[in-house]
Parts: C-alpha cells; sequence; structure tokens
C-alpha cells in the first residue's frame, strides 16, 4: 500500500475504534435510523438543530468499520454547517464513494473513504449514516 491508502485505513480502524461523535443527544430535535441488510450494519441518528444549523449530532449503532467510520467522521464534519451545506456535503460524499469522484476538499477527512468506490459491496456500509442524515433533515 502507498502512503496515503495507509493514511486512510489508519484514519478509518481510528474512528472505528475510537469514536469522536458515538453515543445520544438528550433532546434531539430530529432522529432517523438506517439498516443495510445485506451485511447487518444499523444506526440511529440524534441530530441537534438550531433554526437550520446543525449543532450537535451523535449516532449508536452496530456495524463494520467502514460503516461506523463514515457515521462518525460524517457528524464530525456537519456539526456547525447549516442544513444546506449539509445536504451538499452529503451529495459530494456520495459522488466520492458512489460514483468514484474524486474527494473534494471540503470532505476533509472523509476522503478516507475515496475508495469505497472501489468496493461495491461495501458503498452501502459508507452512505448508511449519510441516508440517515438526509432522512433526518427532510
Amino acid at each position: 500500500m502507498g502512503i496515503l491508502e495507509d493514511l486512510y485505513q489508519e484514519i478509518i480502524l481510528t474512528r472505528y475504534k475510537t469514536p469522536k461523535r458515538r453515543g445520544t443527544l438528550e433532546n434531539p430535535t430530529r432522529t432517523a435510523g438506517g439498516k443495510n441488510p445485506s451485511c447487518g450494519d444499523q444506526l440511529e441518528l440524534f441530530v441537534a438543530l438550531d433554526g437550520d444549523r446543525i449543532t450537535a449530532v451523535r449516532y449508536q449503532g452496530e456495524g463494520c468499520a467502514i460503516s461506523q467510520a463514515s457515521a462518525d467522521l460524517m457528524a464530525e464534519a456537519v456539526e456547525g454547517k447549516t442544513v444546506e451545506e449539509a445536504r451538499r456535503l452529503a451529495e459530494r460524499f456520495k459522488a466520492m464513494v458512489v460514483e468514484g469522484a474524486p474527494p473534494a476538499p471540503e470532505l476533509g477527512d472523509l476522503a478516507a473513504l475515496s475508495g469505497v468506490a472501489k468496493l461495491p459491496s461495501r458503498v452501502k456500509c459508507a452512505t448508511l449514516a449519510w441516508h440517515a442524515l438526509e432522512e433526518a433533515l427532510s
């Protein structure tokens, strides 16, 4: 593996083993859930809004390293963003992992999941939290 692939693998494994946003919110404004029946990943997402700004995101669930790291990175990336900014970020993320688009700079550490585009069976793992976010924000 190259240096970039090693870094990406380290980010995914670190977020899986020591997540920063795993947990619940006491009084979430919105919640949404999701399941990936093909591999058993599941999660519940908790979102706190102040007007149209996302003030906190937490998640609980079980699943593979990709689904859990994606949820943790997503939760961190959208905190502080407006609902519209979070939707745009979701579009860019899905373009990267579903269509194989190059990582947009605003994705930051989420670029670690860019290799998922080469693994079609793992796309649903990486996008599970993002679908739940879109549901929660709709």
